[in-house]
């Protein structure tokens, strides 16, 4: 008698909310989570990381459940780095517990906060197999690569940050968003030395090796700088989001890149909520099937015009 073959899950999708402590991931997920529950989209948020305590948001699947980095570091006297590897691997060798309690929300749209320690996602391979494991289970995923935008501030600093988003990208092996967060606060770390597009497009990094030779302490590594420079516009993906957790438009610009890095297509309901929070955003008397022309014109501006001067860093896909 012929076996039945295995009923394959259906697809899902999500993003894997990665970065540097200190990012803003959390605060991302929240957000987010907020953000898309006023699109009509059911979303739960999976905690990865061991060491958050307190979540600002509801947590549907949480890895405390299983491990918790005081535990590790308490039993197995580890550090906090040492600590959240041993916690990731003990995930990745216990993936069945992950995926009974994923399957509980199989009609959902998920969010991954994950850890922030940067071996993770640059050269440890526990997070990578796990994220792979959640692809074979149909996971359709955006990795969202959070880096605080007051690194732009310091071209050092922003030097070592191309190269850590471009390690990042090459070892995680997903489709890739990278976000420089924390947009609102950045005039707090100084005057840019150039404008905003030159930082997220990732334009001729010659200018800024410029800049670190004028300073008598990188003087000495400029050859190292210009190779690292040289590196990362031969590879040509890194590029930036810029986003500011509590602004519409900025979200809105980064669903947007996230969803086309993933193939996600939008449903009516959401077509509808987004027409909804343009009509709040240009007044509340509005109504868009009053004026049809007009609602055309300020749709495709919106998702068609002002995405094609916007910056993304995605391994793209094609739609489902």
């Amino acid at each position: 008698m012929a076996t039945q073959p295995s009923q394959t899950p259906s697809l899902r999708f999500g993003q894997v909310v990665i970065g540097p402590p200190g990012s803003g991931k959390t605060i991302y997920c929240r957000g987010m989570q907020e953000f898309l529950s006023h699109l009509g989209r059911k979303v739960v948020v999976v905690n990865m990381d061991p060491a958050n305590e307190g979540l600002p948001y509801p947590c549907a699947v949480d890895i405390s459940e299983l491990v918790t980095l005081d535990d590790v570091m308490e039993g197995l006297k580890l550090g906090p780095n040492g600590g959240l590897l041993y916690c990731m691997e003990y995930l990745e060798a216990n993936l069945d517990w992950l995926e009974t309690k994923l399957e509980e929300h199989s009609d959902c749209y998920f969010l991954f906060d994950c850890p922030g320690q940067v071996e993770l996602y640059t050269h440890q391979n526990s997070v990578k197999n796990i994220f792979a494991q959640l692809a074979k289970w149909n996971f359709r995923l955006t990795a969202v690569h959070l880096v605080d935008s007051h690194y732009c501030a310091d071209p050092a600093k922003f030097i070592s940050v191309l190269c850590t988003s471009l390690s990042t990208m090459l070892h995680v092996e997903l489709p890739h968003v990278n976000v420089l967060s924390k947009m609102d606060l950045i005039e707090q770390y100084g005057k840019l030395a150039f404008n905003l597009d030159f930082y997220t497009d990732v334009m001729d990094l010659t200018y800024l090796l410029d800049h670190l030779a004028a300073d008598p302490f990188f003087r000495k590594f400029l050859k190292l700088n210009e190779k690292l420079a040289g590196v990362i516009q031969d590879y040509g993906l890194v590029s930036f989001v810029p986003l500011n957790v509590q602004d519409r438009e900025s979200m809105t610009q980064v669903l947007r890149t996230v969803d086309k890095a993933n193939g996600y297509c939008f449903g009516n309901l959401e077509e509808r909520n987004l027409q909804a929070m343009m009509s709040a955003a240009v007044g509340a008397d509005f109504q868009f099937t009053a004026y049809p022309l007009l609602t055309a014109a300020i749709l495709i501006y919106v998702f068609v015009i002002k995405p094609v001067y916007s910056t993304c860093s995605t391994y793209e896909t094609k739609p489902f």
